[in-house]
């Protein structure tokens, strides 16, 4: 029996590889075809055969993403769930793979992949080897031209290899991330889990993406993203302050779920869905710590910091699901709900990834009142579970922390932020900790979040997201009981004016400049091919962007620069 899994780990969507494999056939040695019969969507019943047996297939190619695979005569990127076959039964058994210069591309293709050489040359073509299956499939492999840069942390060698055009400069992509690295490793203990470690870098024109592996990473970034050979080291820019705090995301998974894991993964069961309630902190409390490492290794300002975290807690805000599913809910369903957004997402479903982090951020403070450390708890955590070989569910968590400290407002704490939906205690924690914090309303579209606002005068407030639609500003999301909804709108309309004058996605917010708050606002749309008007009273808009600032205090910033750089190195 033959199959090929149907979802690669850290991605959790069911996405059914096998739909790319075609021209599937078997024969023994001496060239004799064997029968192949499918059993299902992702496994083949080979007839029985004395003898090695010989399966040919071929597989389609072409997802530009870190989940799957791509090939064109200037790159080949694969992860092995895309590519290679199990056979039942054997998949604890060593295995070897062969990794062939494909004909009509360029001798200068190199190769750049963690799995182990068994008779390749450094970068090079030849025959590579695994212990197992589940570790054949955990080394993407990426072919072809890229521009590499090494370097060591901590002793251990890493390297960094970017494919695509670009002009980035990459010694300091090498010495920014080697910062970032040394920081994590020193964090678990001072010892890589890996012999080496490789970031795959694919630049692209808009993108962004990351997938963690046991010892190297896939990424996807714009082009634009990359530093600049000249460019001030001072402060990065956005995106590639946005591009450092992703490769630090992907790295931090190197321990936290890729050694430390749920129980329920060890091991991954690649043909059918695993829910677990845990991703709040596998990969809630790792987004807690990929921008913080970047404050603590002096990549940027506090106030760099707090702007990004001011955006993250904007996100989490403009989120009306955070009241209608818990953290620990939308883990178990990230498979069905998180990875399969739609226009009611934002309605019903929080982030694992955002409140997640906020959760961590809270236990961080909380534990800082008891003369504690987050940092404390995930390191022994680490050497409780993850050095002893051992996965973990909830009630080890919560044990572990109560072996921290035991203090019944800790456990209350995450009762609530798990299996509750009410409001984490974040705002009072961060002033408490030498922050101050204000809310205000959005500015648009474009605001993110994270900076003050630079309106006199605040836009009313119609309760909808909108894109470009044919003819109009087609609506992409409704808020419940906003005005738009109240007056029947529903995403997916496409409203062709507003107040009398025709609209659309690029003049949306200066039709909204000329009214206020109280108005009664004629509405016409399209709700696919059907006429639709109605009248919507436009009201104040929530304060749900969020701005954070140390406090003016000198003892209160004394406490907020100990919380963000007590672990600087």
């Amino acid at each position: 029996m033959l199959w090929l899994p149907d979802w690669i780990p850290g991605s959790y969507m069911i996405r059914d590889f096998a739909r790319n494999v075609s021209r599937l056939s078997a024969r023994t040695a001496d060239g004799a075809p064997v029968t192949v019969t499918s059993v299902d969507k992702s496994r083949w019943q080979c007839a029985p055969v004395r003898g090695p047996l010989r399966v040919d297939y071929e597989v389609y190619a072409w997802d530009l993403s870190v989940r799957s695979a791509h090939l064109d005569q200037h790159h080949g990127y694969f992860n092995g769930t895309s590519l290679f076959l199990a056979v039942a039964g054997q998949e604890d058994r060593p295995v070897s793979v062969e990794l062939c210069h494909p004909e009509g591309v360029s001798d200068a293709w190199r190769v750049a992949t963690t799995l182990t050489p068994l008779a390749a040359p450094s970068w090079g073509f030849g025959t590579y080897t695994a212990s197992s299956y589940d570790e054949l499939i955990d080394h993407p492999v990426e072919m072809g031209c890229f521009d590499l840069v090494e370097f060591e942390a901590c002793g251990t060698p890493h390297a960094v290899v970017v494919t695509g055009r670009h002009q980035g400069d990459l010694d300091r992509l090498a010495r920014d991330l080697k910062r970032i690295c040394e920081a994590q490793i020193r964090f678990f203990g001072g010892q890589a889990p890996f012999a080496r470690y490789l970031f795959q870098l694919m630049v692209v024109g808009q993108g962004y993406g990351g997938l963690e592996h046991r010892s190297s990473t896939s990424l996807l970034c714009s082009r634009d993203d990359l530093p600049l050979a000249g460019e001030s080291e001072s402060q990065p820019g956005n995106g590639y302050r946005g591009l450092l705090g992703l490769c630090s995301h992907e790295y931090f998974h190197s321990w936290n779920i890729k050694r430390l894991k749920p129980a329920l993964f060890m091991p991954y069961d690649l043909r059918r869905e695993q829910h677990t309630p845990l991703l709040w902190f596998f990969e809630g409390f790792t987004s807690y710590y990929d921008d913080l490492f970047l404050v603590r290794t002096g990549l940027i300002s506090v106030d760099s910091y707090l702007e990004l975290l001011g955006q993250h807690i904007t996100r989490h805000l403009r989120t009306p699901g955070r009241f209608e599913q818990t953290v620990s809910e939308s883990s178990f369903h990230a498979w069905t709900r998180y990875y399969k957004m739609d226009e009611n997402t934002p309605n019903r479903v929080v982030s694992y990834y955002v409140k997640g982090a906020l959760v961590g951020l809270c236990l961080d403070l909380l534990l800082r009142q008891h003369g504690h450390t987050l940092d404390e708890y995930m390191q022994h955590c680490w050497q409780r579970f993850a050095l002893q070989g051992r996965g973990v569910a909830e009630e080890d968590l919560l044990a572990a922390l109560d072996e921290i400290v035991t203090a019944p407002a800790l456990r209350d704490f995450m009762r609530q932020a798990l299996h509750e939906t009410t409001e984490l205690p974040w705002q009072a924690l961060m002033e408490q900790a030498g922050i101050t914090v204000s809310l205000r309303a959005g500015e648009g579209a474009q605001d993110a979040g994270g900076r003050p606002g630079s309106r006199k005068t605040v836009l009313p407030w119609l309760g909808v997201k909108v894109q470009a639609g044919e003819g109009g500003a087609q609506i992409s999301h409704v808020t419940p009981d906003g005005p738009a909804e109240r007056a029947g709108l529903s995403a997916g309309d496409c409203v062709v004016a507003l107040d009398g004058l025709r609209t659309n996605a690029a003049n949306w917010e200066k039709r909204l400049q000329r009214l206020a708050v109280g108005d009664s606002v004629s509405v016409y749309a399209f709700r696919r091919d059907e006429w639709l008007a109605t009248t919507c009273v436009l009201t104040e808009p929530p304060l749900d962007t969020c701005v954070l600032a140390l406090a003016d205090d000198p003892v209160q910033r004394v406490i907020a620069e100990k919380w963000l750089l007590d672990a600087r190195t």
